[in-house]
C-alpha cells in the first residue's frame, strides 16, 4: 500500500476488488489496545455538516459513525418516517378513460402537505383525528368561444385536464380549527391526475391517513435517500507523476479534483473537491500511472443525499430519523429492563411501542 493509506481509516479502491471494508475499532482487534466504545471520543469525532441545500433536497456530511448507524439512517428514512397519504377512494362517478383502480392508485401517491404530527395512526372508525376527506369533482365541457383553428385542448374545452390542484379538503370536526394554518392540500397542484373529453366526469371521495413507508412506498418521505462514503486520492510521494503526463492524470479524475502547478507541473488533489470524485479507476487503466496513486474512501465518512417529498423540509428528515431511532432504542431498553426485573421467567417478554 502507499505511503498515507491507513487500514483503519480507509477503504482500498483497486482496479477489481476492494480492500478493507470492514471496521476494526473494536476491542480486542488490536493487542494491549483499548478501543471500548467511548462517550466523550465520540462526541469528538462526530460531525454533521450540510453542504447544499435546496426548497426539495439536501446534501450533508455524517462523520464520525460506523455504516451500521448511516445504514440504519438511511432505512429509517425511506420506511419509518411518517407520513399522510390517500388510502381510501370511493368513486361516484368515473368516465374517464382511465379505470378506477388505476385512478386511484395514481391519487394514493400524490403528496400532500400534511403534518403527521397533527393525526393519529388510523385504529377502527375512521374519525376526525385520523381521517382526512377530499373531494375531487371534475367535467370536461367544450369551450363555446374557442377558435375555429386550434387543436389545443386548452382552447377547446374546460377541464380537459385533472390536476392535483382540484383535490378539495372536506374539514370534519376540529380540523378547521386545527389546520386552520397550513390547510392540507398537494404539495404540487400541477400532477396530471387523468385527461378528460367533453361528456366525462369524475366525482370521488379521498380518505387520507397516517402512515409508513414499510407498509407502502407512498407513505415514504423521501424520494430518495442514498450516501456513499467520502473519496480519497492518495498520492506518492515516492513515486510523483511525471510533469510530461500531468494533464493526462488530471483527465482521469472528475474537474477540480486535481490541481496542477503552472510552473513545475507537479500534481496536487484539492481535498476540498475530493467529493466531485466518481471513483472510475480510469487511472488504474494506464500503465504509465502505476504505483502513482491509491483510490481510497474513508471509512467512517458519509455523504448523503436526500430528496424529499411531501410536508418534510429537507432539514428536518434527519432530526425526524433521530427521533424514530430513539423510539426504538427505548423499546429495546425498556425490554431489557423487564429481563432483569423478571429474571426467573422463562417466557417471551412483550417488547411493545414507547
Amino acid at each position: 500500500m502507499i505511503k498515507g493509506f491507513d487500514p483503519r481509516k480507509h477503504v482500498g479502491v483497486h482496479p477489481e476488488r476492494v480492500s478493507h471494508v470492514s471496521s476494526t475499532d473494536y476491542p480486542g482487534h488490536y493487542p494491549e489496545e483499548d478501543d471500548s466504545w467511548d462517550l466523550a471520543k465520540f462526541k469528538k469525532r462526530l460531525a454533521v455538516r450540510v453542504e447544499r441545500l435546496s426548497n426539495r433536497s439536501i446534501d450533508f456530511d455524517l462523520v464520525g459513525v460506523d455504516a451500521s448507524i448511516a445504514n440504519a439512517f438511511r432505512r429509517i428514512l425511506i420506511a419509518e418516517v411518517p407520513t399522510v397519504c390517500i388510502e381510501r377512494v370511493y368513486v361516484f362517478d368515473n368516465t374517464s378513460i382511465i379505470v378506477d383502480e388505476i385512478l386511484a392508485h395514481r391519487l394514493g401517491l400524490v403528496p400532500l402537505n400534511i403534518d403527521p404530527s397533527l393525526m393519529d395512526f388510523p385504529e377502527g372508525q375512521p374519525t376526525d383525528r385520523n381521517t382526512l376527506v377530499f373531494k375531487l369533482r371534475a367535467r370536461c365541457e367544450r369551450q363555446r368561444n374557442a377558435p375555429k383553428d386550434t387543436d389545443d385542448p386548452a382552447e377547446l374545452y374546460i377541464n380537459h385536464e385533472v390536476l392535483s390542484s382540484k383535490l378539495e379538503w372536506s374539514p370534519q370536526g376540529e380540523q378547521a380549527a386545527v389546520m386552520a394554518h397550513n390547510p392540507p392540500a398537494p404539495t404540487n397542484g400541477n400532477i396530471v391526475l387523468t385527461k378528460l373529453r367533453p361528456g366525462q366526469e369524475i366525482d370521488m371521495e379521498l380518505h387520507a391517513i397516517k402512515g409508513l413507508g414499510k407498509d407502502h412506498a407512498k407513505f415514504s418521505p423521501v424520494a430518495t435517500a442514498s450516501y456513499r462514503l467520502l473519496p480519497k486520492i492518495i498520492l506518492n510521494p515516492e513515486k510523483p507523476v511525471p510533469a510530461h503526463l500531468a494533464a493526462k492524470f488530471k483527465t482521469c479524475f472528475a474537474d477540480g479534483v486535481i490541481k496542477i502547478n503552472p510552473r513545475t507541473k507537479e500534481v496536487s488533489v484539492d481535498e476540498n473537491h475530493a467529493r466531485r470524485e466518481t471513483m472510475s479507476r480510469e487511472v488504474y487503466r494506464h500503465h504509465e500511472f502505476e504505483e502513482c496513486v491509491q483510490l481510497a474512501r474513508v471509512r467512517d465518512h458519509f455523504l448523503f443525499n436526500i430528496e424529499s417529498e411531501g410536508f418534510y423540509a429537507p432539514e428536518r428528515l434527519l432530526p425526524e430519523t433521530i427521533k424514530v431511532m430513539r423510539a426504538k432504542i427505548s423499546t429495546v431498553r425498556n425490554a431489557a429492563r423487564a429481563l432483569l426485573d423478571h429474571g426467573g421467567v422463562t417466557e417471551d417478554v412483550a417488547m411493545s411501542e414507547g
